[in-house]
This record gives C-alpha cells, structure tokens and sequence, in this order.
C-alpha cells in the first residue's frame, strides 16, 4: 500500500535519554518495512541505531544512514527512493540536528515511561517543542511494566484530559527488547521469551501510526 506522498518523514523525539526512543525508532521501522520501503536514519550522535543496526548478521527489512549534519537532515526530503523515513533523533532538545528534522517531519512518535516524572516531562516537551509547530504526534507509552498496566492507563488518561494525542496501544517492558538489540535485530525477527508479545505491541503501534495517515 503506497503512502499518498512520494515520502513521508516520521521524526521519533524525546529530550531525555533512557526512553526508548532507539528501541521505537528500529522495531517501528521494522513493523512499517512489511508495507513501506524504509529507511532509518540515525541522527543521535551516540550512534545507537547505528550499532544496532551493524551488530546483526541477518538484513533488518530497511536501511539505515547516519546522519548528524543539520544541512543534510533538513533535506531529507530530496532524493532517494523510499516511502518512508524514520529518524532517530538526539536527547537533546536545543541539538541543531533537532532544529532541522522538526520542520520537515509529518508525524512525530514521543516515547516516554508511564512514571510521573518522565510523563511531566514529557509534557512540557509536547508544549514547548511539539504543539506550535501545528506537526502532527501522537505520545507513545514504553517500558510499561506488564504486571502494572494501570500506571499506563492512568497515563493515558492523563494525556487525554490535557488533549495531548496518545497512542492506544503501548510497550511493555520485556528483557527481549534488550536481548534482540544486543544480537542486532528488531523484535520481529528475534525468538526467545516474549518475543512475540514485544513484536505484537510495536505492530499495533504501526497499524495505528497508519490509520492516522490514512484520515
């Protein structure tokens, strides 16, 4: 199913590290590759992706280009033959590689955890860097402790009395997430304990990301 422009760019962003934005930014890209040619571009200095990506020994189902130059990641538009690009972006807010994918994007993903400090935040993130740029987002829910599941309800509850878009669905915290990207592989090509469960929360995120680009 082609995307209804030659190229869509959806921007994963969270100013604070330890979010699981690498995490969503590669097993998102792996989920939307079963419909989309896809590419990931590493726009984090730390070069996460990038090692993730280098690590494995099998094809992810995308490529992958780091890019830090603020130049280049303002024209990612130009050039290329892919229905969509998937950035993953530096923990840092005022990062110039930041200033330049913003104004480019079509849609934003924002990981954050349930826990009420990450959440605030994460808010203030929406607010200030998100909301006046008129992008479209949607904030997604990661590391939800399974045995815990209220915490991210009560989250998302929280989210949509502010009128700040969540995603339905959201990541429970597995150890296969871990265990996949130390053998450098997106969940869906991982098998071990959990694996299909992990897989399963990052495809309905996809599905979701999709109907929203379908209205």
């Amino acid at each position: 199913m082609p995307l209804s422009s030659p190229r869509k760019i959806l921007v994963v962003l969270n100013g604070k590290g330890g979010v699981g934005k690498t995490t969503t930014a590669v097993n998102l890209a792996a989920a939307m590759a079963d419909t989309y040619r896809v590419l990931l571009v590493d726009a984090d200095p730390q070069g996460s992706a990038t090692w993730w990506f280098e690590h494995g020994n099998q094809p992810m189902g995308f490529d992958l280009r780091q890019e830090t130059q603020p130049d280049q990641l303002a024209a990612l538009r130009q050039g290329g033959d892919y229905d969509l690009v998937v950035v993953d972006t530096p923990p840092a807010l005022a990062s110039e590689a930041l200033a330049a994918v913003i104004p480019v994007a079509d849609y934003m993903i924002l990981p954050t955890p349930p826990a009420p400090m990450d959440l605030t935040a994460l808010i203030e993130t929406v607010r200030v860097t998100v909301t006046p740029k008129g992008i479209a987002h949607r904030v997604l829910l990661t590391r939800v402790d399974p045995r815990s599941i209220n915490e991210a309800l009560d989250a998302q509850a929280t989210l949509k009395e502010l009128g700040i878009p969540a995603c339905s669905a959201f990541i429970r915290a597995y150890k296969a997430h871990e265990r996949a990207a130390l053998e450098g592989l997106p969940i869906r090509l991982w098998n071990g304990n959990n694996a299909r469960e992990a897989e399963a929360d990052y495809r309905r995120v996809a599905e979701e990301i999709q109907r929203d680009w379908e209205q």
